[in-house]
């Protein structure tokens, strides 16, 4: 009897093995679902329009992202327009909110951007050619969810002069296969070591691509900041000069 058990036991899990779903199969059923892969990578570009609550006051904001790795982020406050995190291939800059005029950001700031920027419009895709690894950590209940727990380890990132690993943590629905959390460690600033947390929801279809048309993001533990898209527009065009950092005769902040 005994043997019989042992041999049943054995049988029971070389089939929980053989149907266990691995990190490779979660992203290929993660691509099908929001619309496939190729369809995906065929993006030259994104426009998502967007409202920011700030104090009981709705914010527009307009969030570009090309293929190209050029981003820009344009509030509109006020009657003014305020850009932040605008990259043009080469310069990373922001308006600063108290003087209003462009600054550049540091040289290391501008790498560590330069290097998330070559992952438009997924960081999954092709991400062996990449040099990325990605590893199943196991279940997980994320938001009352269950779901997978991916470990995306990127190119590191270079944090006061010294190198860091960029790891970040996907919570993939097990029911549909798309993201609704990730979680990554704070590398500087006053937040400097805590945990990161964006969860993402209320996906919509654009033109066969599904994507969250709702996101908080925050400090793990916290209130988060919400962010609802109104809009998403694929492929727009968008003039070059939006994202060029404006020569002034006062001139910005050149670190």
């Amino acid at each position: 009897m005994k043997s019989i058990t042992i041999l049943f036991m054995a049988v029971l899990s070389l089939s929980t093995a053989l149907h266990a779903q691995t990190a490779d199969e979660i992203l290929e059923n993660y691509f099908e679902n929001i619309g496939g892969k190729e369809k995906l990578k065929s993006l030259q570009g994104l426009k998502m329009m967007a409202k920011v609550n700030q104090g009981g006051m709705e914010i527009p904001v307009e969030v570009y992202s090309l293929a190209d790795g050029r981003q820009m982020n344009l509030i509109s406050f006020q009657g003014k327009e305020i850009k932040q995190g605008v990259f043009d291939g080469e310069t990373l800059w922001s308006h600063n909110f108290m003087t209003m005029q462009p600054e550049k950001s540091d040289a290391e700031s501008t790498s560590n951007f330069k290097l998330n920027a070559n992952d438009f419009p997924d960081p999954f895709i092709d991400y062996k050619e990449k040099g990325y690894t990605v590893e199943l950590l196991g279940e997980e209940t994320v938001e009352g969810a269950s779901t997978y727990k991916i470990k995306l380890v990127k190119e590191p990132l270079t944090i006061d002069g010294k190198q860091e690993e960029d790891v970040s943590f996907y919570y993939f629905d097990k029911d549909n296969f798309v993201p609704i959390a990730v979680e990554s460690v704070i590398k500087q600033g006053p937040a400097k070591g805590q945990t990161s947390m964006v969860t993402m929801s209320d996906y919509q279809e654009v033109e066969g691509l599904y994507f969250p048309f709702s996101m908080t993001q925050g400090v793990k533990g916290q209130p988060g900041q919400p962010l609802v898209f109104d809009s998403i527009e694929l492929n727009p065009e968008v003039e070059a000069e939006a994202f060029e950092f404006p020569e002034t005769t006062e001139g910005g902040k050149d670190e």
